[in-house]
């Protein structure tokens, strides 16, 4: 096999792979009210068909890249698109809602192997003069096919049924291990440090998803005992995670890295980030679709303006990041987010797409694109080249368990309102106060920004 080709095979199974991922969960947000509609489904399993994708893939991983190191990059990502790909099937095939959970808990399992050994395997097979191109092909076509989702999905929805969404990932994943085990080399890393620390994964598991359960059934039973227990049990782990980190040899997350002040800020606005956005973006569709009567063809287009500039116009932040610093960029783009948010709480029955849709998306989408490049440069940039791999897989982590928690926590907040916890026509007061709980979480993330360091990026 030439080295040419080795590379091409490389970049192009890790742009299939992670195409399928972004696909599938942007998608997944304008079918979703279909899906509740059509498997009669309560607010409840509609919250845990996103939530446990993301409980699996945010606890696992970190467990993924580490298991790659030691037993075979391609091995892994090969494994973890089969994986991926057969619980697309149940999902496609799922009867009822309770059969769609637990097959998007394996999908999230699988995608924990897929996505960290993606860029694992560019990072092995190109060398430093070669590797920048290829991550930066690899993240355009992963921002095009983010942007896509939310209409691609929209369209088979509306046109061949919510279980197209799944059955798309079936062919990508196809060729994907095909190429693998064609073309693509395989590799490992140089050393091992200790054991893989699976108590450190368990705990950290089992501690999300008490709480996230636990927050999940507060929004119908409100002041119940067993399941404030549950959530004190749940962060009762988190603790215990904290102390096994700790004391292993080769943890899942390396807490030495949180006492650099940059990198433990750029984490904690990371979470409070893509908290606010992972929770807009499961409740705006439901606004859109059950109260404006959006079809979900229509749905995806409206959701596109905000996507589309994150995309655009990420490269022109980072650029502009080198000139000035990440701190400023930082603050203006999370607090023109939380505008975008606000801006949301004008949507309800009848509300003209320019007057409220529209400006919503652009401020949202403007916002993000400012914050986007600079967040990942201040991530890394903190951290060191020694670290950089376990600082990237610490950051997405923890992007997906803001992810994780704010959709839990906006429910209860769509909840309180005295109606369901999602988005209705009878119970408008409830989706404005989770825009507004959104918007709050996006200035929480913009006053963060100014503890970090003045210096640039």
């Amino acid at each position: 096999m030439s080295k040419l080709n080795a590379r091409a095979a490389v970049l192009v199974a890790a742009i299939l792979a992670s195409s399928m991922s972004y696909i599938d969960s942007t998608a997944l947000t304008v079918a979703l009210p279909v899906i509740k509609a059509n498997l009669h489904a309560s607010d409840a399993q509609a919250q845990w068909v996103v939530e446990g994708y993301l409980l699996f893939l945010s606890t696992l991983i970190l467990i993924g890249g580490a298991l790659g190191d030691r037993y075979g990059r391609r091995r892994l990502f090969a494994l973890g698109t089969s994986i991926f790909a057969l619980a697309s099937i149940a999902c496609a095939l799922a009867p009822d809602s309770a059969a769609l959970v637990v097959a998007r808990c394996a999908q999230g399992a699988g995608a924990a192997l897929m996505i960290p050994e993606s860029l694992a395997l560019i990072t092995a097979t190109y060398d430093a003069s070669s590797r920048g191109r290829a991550i930066g092909i690899w993240a355009a076509a992963s921002a095009i096919t983010m942007a896509a989702g939310p209409v691609l999905g929209g369209w088979l929805t509306q046109s061949l049924g919510w279980r197209w969404v799944f059955w798309i990932n079936v062919p990508l994943a196809a060729a994907v291990v095909t190429l693998a085990y064609w073309r693509v080399p395989e590799s490992r890393a140089d050393t091992v440090r200790g054991r893989l620390d699976i108590a450190g994964g368990l705990c950290i598991t089992a501690a999300l998803a008490l709480s996230i359960d636990a927050l999940v059934q507060m929004q119908t039973r409100p002041g119940d005992a067993l399941l404030s227990a549950m959530l004190a049990a749940g962060l009762a782990l988190v603790v215990a995670f904290v102390f096994i980190e700790r004391r292993a040899a080769a943890p899942l997350l390396p807490l030495r890295l949180f006492g650099v002040r940059a990198f433990a800020v750029a984490n904690l606005y990371t979470f409070l980030l893509y908290g606010a956005l992972g929770g807009a973006l499961f409740y705006v569709p439901f606004e859109l679709q059950h109260v404006m009567d959006y079809s979900p063809l229509r749905a995806g287009l409206a959701l596109l303006p905000a996507i589309a500039l994150v995309a655009a116009g990420s490269p022109l932040s980072g650029a502009l990041a080198t000139r000035i610093g990440v701190r400023p960029p930082l603050i203006a783009g999370a607090a023109i987010a939380a505008l975008g948010y606000g801006l949301f709480v004008t949507l309800g029955p009848g509300a003209p797409y320019a007057a409220t849709v529209l400006p919503a998306t652009i401020v949202l989408g403007t916002g993000l694109a400012i914050a986007v490049a600079p967040l990942i440069s201040t991530v890394m940039g903190a951290a060191g080249p020694g670290d950089a791999g376990a600082a990237s897989g610490a950051n997405n982590a923890i992007s997906r368990v803001g992810n994780l928690v704010a959709i839990a926590g906006l429910g209860l907040v769509v909840a309180a309102a005295g109606g369901p916890a999602l988005p209705s026509v009878s119970h408008p007061e409830g989706f404005r106060n989770a825009m507004l709980a959104a918007a709050a979480l996006s200035m929480a993330a913009a006053m963060s920004g100014f503890a970090l360091p003045r210096k640039r990026a």
